[in-house]
């Protein structure tokens, strides 16, 4: 598990390194300053193209010295044009540390001050009088002339943004994108962007790779951020951990995860048998939309859940029987519950009673008769279940329905299915995702799974999760219902509910980046997911 924080976040994280334990904030700098020096000579070389391999280095640079050659000399990216533009604040001072340092190993480096030196923070008035010490080349943004640029050091605003890029400021941004450089470092977040919702405050700075300090930033992992910032990279400076821990630990600071969570999947005992690992059941797919419950019950099974019952119109019989005849099926009839309430009633109540975990809605559609069928689920069910596709769309219709929600649901909207439920617009919930999710999960005191390129996860309690598996090749009918028996199949087997969703959005993710790797790519179906599940 792997932190995210926002801006204001990593400042009193940063403030209790400094105020309460005692970390001179010069130290941290430094420290931060050889990150992205290191960072910026590694982009020199590729930009070289003199990049050798790890085992030649050491006697590259035994040849170098034996040949008598000086600092200038001894490597080609050393003659590469490098700008550093930095703020007056402490990213800023960062900005001008690590410049320093490349300065020192014979780099040309020219520094540009984009903000007022006359109100620089204490930190970056101390880099600029050490670089002035030095002769570095220092000019102020308005005396500047552009010229080649090869690798460009992002160095403005960092994490402390919060307001539209207006003015000089907007010029100066504008200017960066626009210097045609090989290579861009941002200085642990692209100017312009917001730390907390990665949204773009007027104009911000494309990075080829993102240097950041200690935890990586909530708005690097949303997009549209997580575009801006490239590659990122996570430096440790020395923040002990008690200043997370301060902050309130994973209930209160975003969480994502990566291959070392999938220790977090349930325990499978060896002396076992199918009832141990939970019953499924599916209510999904009405006449022609077959394919939704046949996903979702698949992928419940390749998660390892050891009974799926898949409850369906009666057309769809022949088709499950086929496509997966491990399922047990349950059949209605359409007008069943209009011409027979009570029988209706008692065979709803029977299979509540059978499942561990319900997944209703994929693919019911909007026709006569769903609103009573969620009705009837929403009132009879005690156990855990995922509101997805359809049944979204009911509840959006009906939003009564809502009155019947308990803590064991989960619901998956993508955005259009959130705009219906919420009454925003799409470009509304985008601003502002983990807001949005975070507000319906504690409105209604459950889970939210708001699927997107970042998917998001928010407990009732407060956790946050922002997803970093998954790739557009996914974009395909069927990816959420795959998605959702994923989710089921974790619960089947004693997941508790916002870990289970958590961990089947990361899963879900994992295997279309396999699939991709292996070369699915844009020909990747929703069922190899399902399978893919099942290798993972």
């Amino acid at each position: 598990m792997r932190y995210l924080v926002t801006g204001s976040q990593m400042k009193a994280i940063d403030r209790y390194a400094i105020d309460t334990v005692g970390i001179p904030s010069v130290v941290l700098m430094e420290r931060a300053a050889l990150a992205v020096a290191e960072t910026a000579e590694e982009l020199a070389a590729e930009l070289s193209g003199c990049v050798p391999a790890a085992g030649e280095r050491d006697a590259a640079a035994r040849d170098w010295g034996a040949a008598g050659m000086g600092k200038q000399d001894a490597q080609p990216g050393r003659q590469l044009h490098i700008w550093a533009v930095c703020g007056a604040g402490n990213n800023g001072a960062d900005g001008i540390a690590a410049a320093r340092l490349l300065h020192n190993k014979g780099y040309k480096v020219t520094v540009i001050l984009a903000g007022d030196p006359q109100h620089g923070t204490e930190e970056f008035c101390l880099q600029r009088r050490i670089a002035e010490n030095l002769n570095m080349q220092l000019v102020e943004w308005k005396d500047f002339l552009p010229g080649k640029c090869d690798l460009l050091i992002d160095a403005v605003f960092g994490v402390g943004l919060s307001r539209t890029v207006e003015g000089e400021y907007q010029k100066v941004l504008e200017m960066m994108n626009l210097a045609g450089a090989g290579k861009v470092l941002a200085v642990d977040m692209p100017s312009g962007i917001h730390s907390g919702s990665g949204q773009v405050l007027g104009v911000a700075v494309r990075a080829d790779v993102t240097v950041t300090f200690g935890y990586k930033k909530l708005g690097s992992a949303l997009y549209p951020g997580r575009d801006f910032c490239g590659q990122v990279r996570v430096c440790d400076i020395g923040f002990p951990e008690e200043g997370i821990e301060r902050l309130g630990g994973p209930e209160q600071i975003a969480v994502t995860y990566g291959p070392e969570d999938l220790d977090r999947l349930p325990y499978r005992p060896e002396y076992s048998h199918k009832g141990t690992f939970g019953r499924v059941l599916v209510v999904a797919g009405s006449e022609n939309m077959g394919g939704a419950a046949y996903l979702s019950a698949l992928a419940a099974y390749r998660m390892g859940a050891g009974l799926v019952k898949i409850m369906t119109a009666q057309e769809n019989r022949l088709m499950m029987q086929q496509l997966l005849p491990e399922a047990i099926l349950s059949t209605y009839q359409p007008g069943e519950m209009g011409e027979e309430p009570e029988l209706f009633h008692e065979k709803i109540e029977k299979e509540c009673g059978w499942a561990d975990v319900i997944v209703l809605g994929p693919g019911i559609g909007q026709g006569e008769g769903v609103w009573e069928l969620m009705r009837e689920f929403l009132m009879n069910a005690y156990v855990p279940m995922i509101l997805d596709a359809d049944g979204l769309n009911a509840v959006a219709r009906y939003p009564e329905l809502t009155q019947y929600f308990t803590e064991n649901i989960i619901v998956t909207p993508h955005m259009g299915e959130m705009a219906r439920l919420t009454g925003l617009t799409s470009d509304q919930i985008r601003r502002d995702i983990v807001g949005v999710a975070a507000e319906y999960s504690s409105q209604h005191g459950i889970t939210c799974v708001l699927k997107d390129a970042a998917t998001v996860v928010c407990g009732r309690d407060g956790q946050t999760y922002v997803n970093s598996s998954g790739n557009s090749c996914m974009a395909k009918a069927g990816s959420g219902d795959v998605l959702t028996g994923v989710i089921a199949g974790i619960l089947a087997q004693g997941g508790e509910l916002w870990d289970a969703a958590a961990l089947g959005v990361y899963l879900h993710g994992l295997a279309g980046d396999r699939l991709r790797g292996a070369g699915s790519g844009h020909g990747m179906l929703a069922r190899e997911l399902a399978d893919e599940v099942g290798r993972i």
